[in-house]
């Protein structure tokens, strides 16, 4: 806040806008991304900037108050924001049109199909998303990730006839935005479509939910809530005995979740794009550095949402650092920085970060998804996360890796 107090950006200035969730009803992923892009940023300001030059960080957590949002970024307009770091489908879509307007590139964790479509051509298109970009698989291509996952283990388990599946979420912009394509992808491969079985993202006791979910005979079915809500139900349903093989999208399913939902989360399989805490590459020394930022004593448990945002803010170092030498520092500048490179992992985070290709007509940037499964053996209510990993009572293995094809018909949805 003290940021936004200040009076317009010298000319000099890069200004740089960070929106997050720590205290909203998102803020069970969002702490943990939001804290990731703060360590990142400030990090990059403490080991020499942009070729040099410090970043003017504008942080600011709008607890998921599209209203909020809204207001700061005419705040941040005014001081002079050269691009921003977004956070969900709220603040995303509210700040579409304006970004696109004002020229100002938005790297956001809202992953919607939609938002990969720059010049609004798709077959689905509503408007053009020229300036917003995303580091990870589409929530449509992780949904396609984990069909394709399915049809894949169907084979293996050599049962006879079409599996089922299913889609289970809520009746909101968040759950429903890879609903069509996991459905419609499910029929292409041969699967038996069933109707969708709702349950809130707010939680609760899914028990009705599970029982129709065993009445069905689904074989399949994937969870489209985020974290919170999807240990609720992987509890609900384990206690009246089903036995569907659950699928998670990339915002459903992290370290706490098995450790709240304990082994009732056992086996379930969810998206990844990036590494986590416990991977032996070489990125990982640089993300265990920026994390002494927030943890000098470097106890913390980093979940894999932290390391996603560390991946956001580094994408965005990189372009700027091109858009430094190549004209000045402009949204428009930045913009064109992020077509520069194919397969781009950013330096110093080999391992961590996904290889992406965005282009002027597809932001489509990462289509090979790494699908993980959860092990999960004992009780996990009475040590913490690290000490759970540790003693192999948790474990999360990456089992597949997808290649979603660049199909025009599935360009924004």
């Amino acid at each position: 806040m003290l940021a936004m107090a200040a009076g317009p950006a010298a000319a000099q200035d890069i200004v740089v806008g960070n929106l997050y969730d720590m205290t909203g009803p998102t803020s069970g992923v969002g702490k943990y991304a939001g804290q990731g892009k703060i360590d990142a940023l400030e990090y990059i300001n403490a080991t020499g900037g942009i070729n040099g030059k410090k970043m003017r960080l504008l942080h600011f957590d709008y607890a998921y108050k599209v209203s909020q949002a809204l207001g700061v970024y005419r705040s941040w307009r005014e001081q002079g924001v050269t691009v921003i770091q977004g956070w969900g489908n709220g603040d995303t879509e509210a700040l579409r049109e304006l970004v696109t307007r004002d020229k100002i590139p938005f790297l956001s964790m809202s992953f919607a199909g939609h938002l990969a479509d720059p010049m609004g051509k798709g077959p689905m298109a509503n408007s053009p998303a020229p300036y917003n970009f995303f580091v990870g698989p589409s929530y449509s291509d992780g949904a396609r990730a984990l069909v394709q996952w399915a049809a894949e283990d169907w084979k293996t388990r050599r049962r006879g006839g079409a599996p089922k599946f299913v889609h289970m979420g809520d009746d909101h912009p968040f759950s429903n935005a890879p609903k069509a394509a996991g459905e419609g992808y499910a029929g292409e491969l041969g699967f038996e479509v069933l109707p969708a079985v709702r349950y809130s993202l707010l939680g609760g006791d899914f028990t009705q939910q599970c029982r129709a979910l065993k009445a069905s005979g689904a074989n399949y079915a994937f969870l489209a809530n985020t974290g919170g809500a999807n240990a609720a139900l992987l509890t609900s349903c384990a206690a009246v005995g089903v036995e569907t093989q659950f699928l998670s999208n990339i915002w459903g399913m992290d370290e706490n979740i098995l450790q709240a939902a304990g082994e009732s989360a056992n086996g379930v399989v969810w998206v990844m794009s990036n590494g986590s805490w416990h991977d032996e590459v070489p990125g990982m020394d640089l993300v265990r550095k920026i994390s002494k930022l927030s943890d000098p004593g470097g106890k913390a448990y980093r979940p894999v949402h932290y390391i996603r945002g560390v991946c956001s803010v580094y994408y965005m170092k990189e372009a700027l650092e091109w858009a430094d030498r190549n004209g000045g520092i402009s949204g428009p500048n930045i913009k064109q920085a992020m077509y520069q490179k194919k397969d781009w992992v950013p330096a110093g985070l080999e391992g961590v970060c996904p290889e992406a290709t965005w282009q002027p007509e597809d932001h489509r940037a990462i289509t090979r998804v790494p699908l993980y499964q959860a092990a999960v053996k004992g009780d996990t209510s009475k040590d913490s996360v690290t000490e759970l990993f540790e003693n192999g009572t948790l474990a999360m293995q990456r089992v597949f890796v997808a290649d979603i094809p660049r199909r025009p018909e599935w360009l924004g949805w």
